[in-house]
């Protein structure tokens, strides 16, 4: 094919693509299979790369991604992305329209939407063309993720429409379906792999992936509620919406224009009533004043918008059957009781198990089996029981109590003195705490032996080859070639077969051998002494500089140290007083692990931030938050894991909690980016 028939093609496809792109991922109406699609989409790939001349970032096959992003730049928003004031009452509602019918004086009318539960965007378009997709961030600025933006489907790359604005901004949602989410947590169960615990933290988390083409796997999806331009020719933000929609934006159906606050009321118990029915997660419904002229007239407070305003929906309740329950054994022993019940949808997925904390709880619930009872998931994330129908109750019915042995080994339970939590002190033989304890020492935090994830571990126990973590360092590569594991496949229900072939017993050796180099404090991490942190066994490792100076350590000793409170020295001398634990110490020093602090490692860094605490919050562009939290440490600082009076520095990232930076604010504690902490250090 010729160069300028190869043009000719190129471009036919990508506009055949676009529209059924428009069809399937907006419309919901597609008019050709997925084969036909691939076959086009397949042929277009093909002449881009043999005619790479051609190539055009907004083509149809840049959304399967593949592009790496190492970092995020931060980007300055051309108009800033505004937060929204919270009310949950109809009520402050209520009041909230008096405020609007005084600052106007005259008629006025809203526009209702749907409270989307996923991560505000800001896509800019020049010359009808994607150009920039950017993170809300601290709303002045964010991070430009427009590689992982192409990726998804409902986004629009090129606007044919011939009335759209050559260059504008949209605002919108990206959100992780449910039936991506389900389909993403169903591929990391099977992988061993810790589980996103909602779809909004799984397209945060998504949206941030330095791989385009893993996010393209993630099927992520957008709607837009926003138009921004100098000059709209709109008067109304009504209008903007429905232009929005012509011109290939995917605008959620799920809107209404009001007359006055009584209709407002009339959208928001409609959408309480459909919002388990969605496909998506929404925490309520925003409403805004419609006219653009209007919004003007009533500006702004310091915060929020006067002419607009979020109604949060309550927790979503469920109403289910408690059928028994069950207890699970942590790796440091700790059993956690967990309630099984009948299957009940809430909030857009079903729920099966419930969280019961410990026996305290269960006691206060006062359970029984086959109870009726109400469950919530708390902070929409964490199903919970918050009630039990005790009117529902027969008389016959046998009370549940907390168990006295543990369900793995039957060793008696034993509930220390002040605290909540009963565990199983048999930390030789009880099967999960072994496993557990296992894959805490392996994990990325920790040693970071990457290779022995994916459910690896538990071939490994269950074949007798390991049964503590120093058995790791005695594994040899006749020990691992050829064992096998069955795993079932989530999604189709089929089993297949894992084998440890030469090239991944190759790299799990390789990854042991290199864990060798690990720091002395994510060494003492890795260890799994309870209570003991990331960020106090950093401390406790600089202060005590060797694990021998620990081990010595008397109580008072420990207390000394800042924030070691007496429960997690006791834990510590408990951890050293056990002989088994000395013995595995005492493989892992012969191994050829840090057990003390690397003095050459700390030449040449300043100290500048001595005598300086902070505290780390949100997602960073140029860093990862535990990055962030090193570099700190590294000169000096000290990391604290909530805000006081006494906090030097709150160092914040795009999606910072808004209590934390309300209680900084409070307390006028200064808020700094990522690259004002470089400036105070370099």
């Amino acid at each position: 094919m010729k160069a300028l028939e190869a043009k000719d093609r190129i471009e036919k496809l990508r506009d055949e693509l676009n529209v059924h792109n428009y069809k399937y991922y907006v419309l919901a109406q597609p008019t050709i299979s997925d084969l036909e699609y691939d076959k086009l989409m397949e042929e277009l790939v093909g002449l881009e790369q043999s005619f790479p001349e051609y190539y055009d970032p907004n083509s149809p096959s840049q959304r399967v991604g593949g592009e790496v992003t190492k970092s995020f730049p931060n980007v300055r928003h051309t108009y800033p992305m505004l937060s929204l004031g919270n009310t949950y009452s109809k009520e402050e509602l209520t009041e909230f329209d008096k405020r609007v019918a005084k600052g106007l004086k005259t008629n006025y009318e809203y526009v209702c939407e749907l409270k989307f539960d996923g991560v505000a965007i800001g896509l800019s378009y020049e010359n009808h063309r994607f150009a920039r997709g950017v993170t809300r961030g601290d709303g002045v600025q964010g991070d430009d993720v427009s590689n992982n933006i192409k990726t998804i489907r409902s986004i629009p790359l090129v606007i044919n429409h011939k009335e759209a604005l050559p260059t504008f901004e949209v605002r919108g949602e990206v959100f992780m379906p449910h039936k991506s989410f389900l389909h993403l947590n169903k591929q990391k169960e099977a992988q061993s792999e810790a589980l996103f615990a909602n779809p909004r933290n799984a397209a945060a988390g998504s949206l941030k992936l330095q791989d385009s083409s893993q996010v393209a796997k993630r099927r992520l999806d957008c709607y837009i509620y926003g138009l921004l331009s100098d000059g709209l020719p709109f008067k109304t933000h009504w209008e903007s919406l429905e232009a929005l929609q012509n011109w290939g934006f995917k605008v959620c159906k799920y809107r209404k224009k009001c007359s006055d606050i009584n209709e407002v009321f009339d959208f928001i118990n409609e959408m309480e009533m459909v919002r388990a029915r969605l496909p998506f997660d929404i925490d309520g419904v925003v409403i805004k004043v419609n006219a653009y002229a209007q919004q003007t007239a009533l500006g702004y407070t310091s915060k929020f918008p006067r002419w607009a305003i979020s109604y949060k929906f309550k927790a979503e309740r469920g109403y289910t059957r408690l059928l028994d329950v069950l207890y699970q054994v942590g790796r440091t022993g700790a059993v956690t009781p967990v309630a099984v019940l009948e299957p009940v949808l809430i909030a857009g997925s079903t729920v099966q198990r419930a969280s019961l904390y410990n026996a305290g709880k269960m006691a206060e619930l006062d359970l029984h089996y086959n109870d009726m009872v109400y469950v919530e998931k708390g902070g929409d994330i964490i199903p919970k029981i918050v009630e039990t129908d005790a009117a529902k109750r027969p008389d016959s019915a046998r009370a549940i109590n907390f168990i006295t042995h543990c369900p793995e080994c039957n060793t008696p339970l034993r509930k220390k003195e002040g605290e909540a939590v009963n565990y199983c002190p048999n930390t030789s033989t009880c099967p999960p705490q072994i496993q557990g304890r296992i894959e805490h020492f392996i994990s990325r935090r920790a040693m970071d032996i990457d290779s022995l994830g994916q459910g690896k571990t538990e071939l490994l126990i269950r074949n007798k080859k390991i049964n503590n973590i120093a058995d790791l360092y005695d594994l040899r590569y006749d020990d691992l070639i050829g064992l096998e594991k069955v795993i079932t496949d989530p999604d189709t229900g089929k089993q297949r077969k894992i084998s440890f072939r030469d090239k991944t017993v190759q790299n799990i050796l390789q990854a042991i051998e290199a864990s060798k180099k690990v720091p002395f404090e994510r060494v003492m991490y890795a260890l799994g002494i309870r209570h003991l942190g990331e960020t106090m066994a950093k401390k406790l490792a600089r202060h005590f500089e060797s694990i021998d100076r620990l081990m010595d350590a008397t109580f008072d000793d420990l207390i000394s140290v800042d924030e070691v409170g007496e429960k997690m020295a006791g834990s510590i001398q408990d951890y050293f007083d056990n002989f088994e634990h000395i013995q595995i110490l005492e493989r892992l020093r012969k191994a050829g692990l840090n057990f003390s602090v690397e003095k050459e490692r700390d030449s040449g860094v300043s100290k500048v931030l001595s005598n300086k605490s902070f505290v780390v919050s949100g997602v960073f562009s140029n860093y990862s938050r535990d990055e962030i939290k090193a570099l700190i440490t590294e000169h000096g600082g000290e990391i604290k894991s909530s805000i006081s009076s006494k906090t030097s520095f709150v160092v914040a990232g795009d999606q910072m909690g808004p209590e934390k930076r309300k209680k900084a604010e409070s307390l006028n504690i200064p808020i700094l980016t990522e690259e004002e902490l470089e400036g105070m250090i370099y």
